[in-house]
């Protein structure tokens, strides 16, 4: 099995890559569901979030407001608190994951899109890193757009999105330092397409790694 980790700044477009790679056989996990899924009402990390952060990042039904926490995170300068939380736990269940896939699949490609796996210091735990690209503005210009709700479009609420994105890029590791890093870069700013050509060239070359290895 092939250990790969995909990785990109804020809205570069991980996630597209990475349902590509799915619809090609990869195995994927992204590591924000998992998150999400740690941080639900019940679970442990839960409990230490709301522990460390507070009750005011709560939602009515006591669930963790993700747009309240980031705010606090994000604008207090507090990454790398919710990081050392939240990390743990989440790789954790990817090594579980991975150990799985290998024993019934030792030939598959094992895929984890992670946001912050250069910042989280684990890129070693991966045989091969992709990293998605895309220009700054661009990236910012789709992270307001798809936090805006429906027909708002608001310039205070555009402007406060477009400096909660500068401060989410703040905190990553810049872009050409993850790309100096990666074995392979696909290029998102272009159409879907391309990104696709792309994904599928890298895709073939992860294959044939994986084949070799078993």
């Amino acid at each position: 099995m092939l250990r790969v980790g995909l990785t990109g700044g804020l809205a570069a477009g991980k996630s597209v890559v990475a349902q590509i790679f799915s619809e090609m056989g990869a195995k994927v996990m992204q590591a924000d569901l998992v998150a999400r899924e740690l941080m639900a009402p019940g679970k442990a990390v839960y409990h230490d979030v709301v522990r460390h952060f507070g009750t005011e990042i709560l939602d009515v039904d006591g669930s963790i407001n993700r747009p309240k926490l980031a705010k606090m995170v994000f604008g207090g300068s507090r990454v790398h608190e919710l990081n050392e939380i939240v990390h743990p736990a989440v790789i954790q269940s990817q090594e579980e994951w991975m150990a799985e896939i290998e024993s019934s699949e030792p030939e598959a490609v094992a895929i984890v899109e992670a946001a912050l796996i250069f910042e989280a210091g684990v890129a070693r735990r991966f045989e091969k890193l992709i990293v998605v690209t895309a220009p700054e503005e661009l990236r910012i210009e789709r992270f307001v757009q798809r936090s805006l709700p429906p027909g708002e479009n608001s310039p205070v609420r555009v402007a406060e999105l477009r400096a909660e994105a500068k401060r989410r890029l703040a905190a990553q590791i810049p872009e050409a330092e993850k790309i100096t890093a990666a074995d392979y870069v696909i290029d998102n700013s272009g159409s879907l397409s391309a990104t696709r050509q792309q994904a599928q060239r890298v895709y073939h070359h992860l294959e044939r790694l994986a084949r070799s290895k078993s």
